[in-house]
């Protein structure tokens, strides 16, 4: 890759031992930056920080643990000393339906992880010294009615507000935007295109869904300084499902 935008910078990336995570620190890589990522099991981990090669190093734990964060950023301190960029992409949905249906304590698991989480690894970075930039991975589903994942969006529409929020908070010195991906092929989505993507894959206008990549290339941007005027917004990577006739 021809771009070299992330040399001598660090970004830690919750939550990328594949998928999106995964995509994103692989194109911070390509582009000469190093990268920590997060994860919750070990071995995938340690296969992902393998793929990545020696710009990368990775430390296993849940997202909402504040042992885990805390053993995170003493590792930043401790290999690298410096960090420039957050991606906060942890987030879980483990219940579909009805939102009348939601059990109550899935629901706060869902703030928890999504939401709660996101803020607090940002202010740790913060006090590590982060220096430029966050990107948070919302979604569609933050944007309008989700229907079978209803609850998942109102946790990502709690994302996109609190971008906002901590980009008016920490401007000048950091940057704070997101983007909200519609239906990526992962693992994490598998239910909501397995056994009929074409189906779904209709329904946009570009007729294919996501690929981690088409993610990955955005939150380069933003969290590069080609995007250095840009702040507090959420950028919806959705094939064109945000421009569909409205009759």
């Amino acid at each position: 890759m021809a771009l070299n935008r992330f040399a001598d910078t660090v970004t830690l990336i919750t939550g990328s031992s594949r998928g999106i995570g995964f995509a994103v620190a692989k194109r911070l890589v390509d582009e000469g930056g190093a990268v920590v990522i997060t994860g919750r099991k070990q071995e995938a981990l340690d296969a992902a920080v393998a793929e990545l090669g020696p710009a990368a190093s990775g430390i296993a734990g849940h997202a909402d643990d504040p042992a885990h964060r805390a053993a995170v950023y003493q590792h930043i301190a401790e290999r690298h000393g410096h960090l420039e960029h957050l991606v906060n992409n942890t987030g879980i949905n483990p219940v579909y339906g009805p939102i009348v249906d939601v059990d109550a304590d899935a629901a706060r698991k869902i703030l928890e992880v999504n939401v709660v989480a996101t803020l607090d690894w940002t202010r740790d970075a913060v006090a590590a010294g982060l220096s430029r930039s966050v990107v948070n991975i919302a979604s569609v589903a933050g944007l309008g009615a989700s229907p079978g994942i209803a609850f998942y969006g109102i946790s990502k529409a709690a994302v996109i507000n609190l971008t906002m929020q901590l980009a008016f908070e920490l401007a000048p010195a950091v940057r704070v935007n997101a983007v909200a991906p519609a239906i990526i092929k992962t693992r994490f989505a598998r239910a909501l295109y397995e056994g009929r993507e074409a189906q779904v894959a209709d329904d946009y206008p570009l007729k294919r869904l996501g690929e981690p990549a088409d993610v990955a290339g955005p939150v380069a941007f933003l969290l590069s300084a080609d995007a250095a005027w840009i702040t507090g917004h959420a950028l919806p990577i959705d094939g064109g499902s945000g421009i569909r006739p409205l009759a």
